[in-house]
């Protein structure tokens, strides 16, 4: 029979539940210290990534702003998604070591393998919306009706940020994939069996990510959602392989 104490084993799982919350705080206080420190640092470099997002409608010189804070705002969005990408590596650091202590060593291997790789996957996916997708979007959109559009500096800052970083999120997709399928989460058959549903999914993220009504601009995101989809399955194969 067991001599333990039931105050003794209570006391100890809080003791180990207190420190576990610690640090959890910890890692996430450093986490936002990170974000915070690359939005403040990507700040300074604000008016040549905007010279350079508003490349393919002429320059900065071709926007308009009416808002006194219209400029700043802007600045500011620039910032935040230069200042995410920085300190992704940090946080997902941050995060991973938080939960690495509970995965078995060929989990912890595999993870900080493909970690660049979903880092390298999104700045793919980014500068795809940049140099595929806002040059076919943006002269449908300012040309729409016929009607003579003044392009804010705020709204195209914002709306091509958004863009970018969604599709940067999408692109991440086999990666996510391999890493769950690896752990047994899913596996390739699964997602071949699913994949009319998976197609409609696509079609959908496409209409909800894509800025206009035209079909051609939402072919052109559901198109490579689709591919990313059906790379997946390649990927959850090599995982089940290796």
């Amino acid at each position: 029979m067991s001599n333990s104490n039931p105050s003794e084993s209570t006391n100890e799982f809080l003791t180990g539940m207190g420190e576990h919350i610690e640090e959890l705080r910890k890692r996430l206080l450093i986490a936002f210290l990170t974000l915070i420190t690359a939005v403040i640092a990507s700040f300074f470099f604000a008016s040549p990534l905007m010279n350079w997002l508003t490349l393919p409608v002429g320059g900065l010189s071709a926007l308009q702003s009416i808002e006194i804070t219209e400029n700043m705002t802007a600045a500011m969005n620039v910032s935040l998604l230069c200042g995410v990408i920085l300190a992704s590596p940090m946080v997902f650091y941050q995060f991973l070591a938080f939960v690495l202590p509970g995965l078995k060593e060929n989990e912890k291997r595999m993870i900080w393998l493909f970690l660049p790789a979903m880092i390298l996957f999104f700045l793919i996916g980014a500068l795809f919306a940049f140099y595929v997708i806002l040059p076919a979007a943006i002269p449908f959109l300012t040309s729409f009706l016929g009607i003579k559009t003044a392009i804010r500096t705020g709204s195209y800052i914002k709306f091509t940020t958004g863009l970018m970083f969604w599709i940067g999120v999408s692109f991440e997709l086999p990666v996510i994939i391999y890493i769950l399928a690896k752990v047994g989460v899913v596996n390739a058959a699964l997602l071949l069996k699913e994949w009319r549903i998976a197609v409609v999914v696509c079609a959908v993220l496409a209409m909800v990510i894509t800025p206009t009504t035209d079909p051609v601009n939402m072919m052109l995101v559901m198109v490579p959602l689709v591919l990313l989809y059906f790379l997946s399955v390649l990927f959850a194969s090599f995982a089940k392989k290796g």
